[in-house]
């Protein structure tokens, strides 16, 4: 038998070059309730709690060292509100894309008609599942290049219980062309972190978080982008809204990208650090 305390003084000890002390108990605590059910008020009122099997806490233990993200290591994060099942073939949501979803929620929360919303790179299914929690009378559609991906999509829809209809297909050459729906809105967060930028990412991303998901050459940062502004031209309806998650760098680039497309109505937002971080626009025949 082990005490618990010995093991979060542990993670401590091992741990404190690479993070901080609350990051440190955030991963013990987050560790402990999954692997033994055993919550940070359980482990406060009883500290001299004691387990058996400590294997699967140790093994966490190393690859924290090794940087690994606890999210993989838990297989499970949380969005918006809603629990996600990921792992190392799609992104781990992130904050500033839950800014893009609630930005969409407050957008179209009091529309009456039924909505049409294509996700495209959904990943592990964050942005599509949640709107389709969060907005009634809508019909969402999710896209990726990635059959690992669209998988653990899929389960995370069904673990959400939500309808989603997902297409399997590469936007920079897309087979859905005229027999795609017409869209009321089009949103992704596409690869958008240029080569370049690779220095100052931390190794907990650049090690383990699919690569496919994230960088763009630094001559086409904005690949991705004029594919999905070219497929809107065909697949968005008049007056519908495209919106994106983009590179904090990149502001000024987009707003001339989405002017270039004909799109009106254009607005740069920042997220919560003060970074140009999101873009919207009304396409415009």
């Amino acid at each position: 038998m082990i005490k618990l305390r010995d093991i979060q003084n542990k993670f401590h000890n091992e741990l404190t070059s690479i993070y901080s002390k609350e990051e440190i108990d955030n991963f013990f605590y987050l560790l402990t309730e999954s692997y033994f059910d055993t919550s940070r008020l359980q482990l406060a009122l009883n500290f001299e709690a004691e387990i058996d099997n400590p294997e699967t806490i140790m093994t966490a233990l190393e690859l924290l060292k090794k940087e690994k993200p606890i999210q993989y290591i838990l297989g499970e994060t949380e969005f918006y509100g809603i629990s996600l099942k990921v792992n190392e073939h799609v992104l781990i949501p992130r904050p500033e894309t839950e800014e893009l979803v609630n930005w969409i929620i407050q957008e179209f929360k009091d529309q009456n008609s039924e909505l049409k919303v294509l996700d495209i790179g959904t990943g592990s299914g964050c942005i599509a599942i949640s709107l389709s929690k969060n907005l009634p009378n809508t019909k969402v559609y999710a896209l990726d290049v990635s059959k690992e991906a669209l998988k653990v999509a899929r389960y995370n829809a069904e673990l959400n219980k939500v309808e989603i209809q997902f297409i399997e297909d590469d936007i920079l050459k897309p087979k859905t062309k005229d027999q795609s729906p017409r869209f009321d809105v089009i949103v992704s967060n596409p690869p958008y972190v240029r080569v370049r930028e690779k220095p100052l990412m931390k190794a907990n991303v650049l090690d383990y978080e699919p690569h496919l998901a994230l960088f763009v050459e630094d001559n086409n940062p904005l690949l991705f982008y004029k594919a999905i502004c070219e497929y809107s031209k065909k697949n968005l309806k008049e007056s519908g809204t495209l919106l994106f998650e983009i590179n904090e760098y990149l502001g000024n680039e987009m707003l001339q990208l989405l002017k270039d497309y004909n799109f009106k109505s254009i607005e740069l937002k920042k997220d919560i650090f003060n970074k140009d971080r999101m873009i919207k626009g009304v396409f415009s025949v």
